[in-house]
């Protein structure tokens, strides 16, 4: 898990308004389960900061037209992905969440993809926990929202990103580099509870194979740039 990590999001941007729960899951589409997970998880939600050209004066595009910044104040310890998940996906911006709650703060959003009539969601990424007075860094140096918006989700990968590579293939390798794991841990148990030795062999192969393919997700390439 990467650092935790919090930005001074400029006072320009601020939004400050106060969004009532009800406004993301009382529409048909949300099941009762992730209803009960929003008044049982989630005390405020605020709409904290509009990150756009009128405010922080970096051009937009059609992949990033401004860029949203909710604050979630939990009741409990934390807040569940399907949660944000469901306000994610009725806000046609990308967004980025602060989670606060017990005196502490994390930082987390998911890459989205905006094209079509339904934004694509990736996996939810996220710093560590940090007390909520923690400094806070400047935003990342960027010449347009599209190159701050991959900044700030770059930073919430928790491996480097290789040389020329995109945040989609970094978050496509993360997710490879995790089924691996389960993978792994799943074989290993198998071993250990494997009476025959054919089967042994077998499964030590298995074994070695992904862990070699995962060492090489993971290791991070030598920049190549001159």
């Amino acid at each position: 898990m990467p650092e935790p990590t919090l930005y001074r999001w400029p006072a320009s941007a601020e939004v400050g308004k106060s969004v009532p729960k009800t406004k993301f899951y009382e529409r048909g589409d949300v099941p009762g389960a992730l209803r009960e997970k929003f008044v049982d998880d989630v005390h405020r939600i605020t709409w904290a900061y509009k990150l756009a050209d009128i405010t922080i004066h970096l051009a937009g595009s059609g992949a990033v037209p401004e860029i949203q910044v909710f604050t979630i104040e939990t009741k409990g310890k934390d807040v569940a992905d399907d949660v944000l998940a469901a306000i994610d996906r009725s806000i046609h911006y990308p967004v980025i969440f602060e989670i606060a709650g017990q005196e502490r703060v994390r930082m987390t959003a998911a890459q989205k993809s905006l094209g079509g009539t339904m934004p694509r969601i990736g996996t939810y990424l996220t710093t560590g926990w940090a007390p909520v007075d923690s400094p806070r860094d400047p935003l990342p140096t960027a010449i347009d929202l599209v190159g701050l918006y991959e900044a700030i989700i770059t930073k919430l990968l928790p491996l480097q990103t290789r040389d020329g590579e995109s945040v989609s293939a970094a978050t496509g390798r993360m997710n490879e580099a995790h089924k691996l794991r389960r993978e792994i841990t799943a074989l290993e148990k198998r071993l250990r509870a494997e009476p025959q030795l054919n089967r042994k062999i077998d499964l030590r192969r298995q074994l070695k194979d992904r862990e070699a393919r995962l060492a090489e997700l993971t290791a991070h390439a030598p920049n190549t740039r001159g």
